[in-house]
């Protein structure tokens, strides 16, 4: 499980160290594609495999379909990392998130987000009350 907050610097050339102990659960190489809200995600190899399959059960035919598809695929890389535990985050990527020093790097449980820190920061919402109420009607309960 991906938990804890970590705040490191993209370099100039778009590497970016993960944390050890994110780089346990992700292994040496991984996933890592547009998330939603402004941010990059990053997922093992397995967890991939499982979001792949469950995007081919979708019909073809439905335009969301489409273009979740082309929203999560069509910029996905599989990330390395070297020997000082950084990864290469391509251009069009890092623009995506607007990553430009200061990185946050999120574990949300399922999967790591990174995000450009001045965003992450402005992103938190004030209302994480009426938030969680919203939830207990999906069944959501702590």
């Amino acid at each position: 499980m991906f938990m804890g907050e970590y705040s490191h610097t993209i370099d100039a050339k778009g590497r970016l160290i993960i944390p050890a102990r994110f780089r346990e659960e992700l292994g040496d190489r991984f996933v890592v594609s547009k998330g939603f809200d402004g941010c990059l995600q990053a997922n093992d190899l397995g967890t991939w495999e499982k979001i792949q399959e469950k995007l081919k059960e979708l019909p073809q035919f439905n335009k969301n379909t489409r273009e979740i598809k082309r929203f999560f695929n069509g910029g996905a890389v599989i990330a390395e990392v070297d020997k000082q535990g950084r990864i290469l985050i391509p251009a069009e990527l890092r623009e995506h998130a607007g990553l430009k020093k200061n990185v946050s790097l999120i574990g949300t449980g399922s999967n790591v987000e990174i995000w450009d820190s001045e965003r992450w920061n402005e992103s938190a919402p004030d209302n994480i009350d009426e938030i969680a109420e919203s939830l207990s009607g999906l069944g959501f309960s702590l």
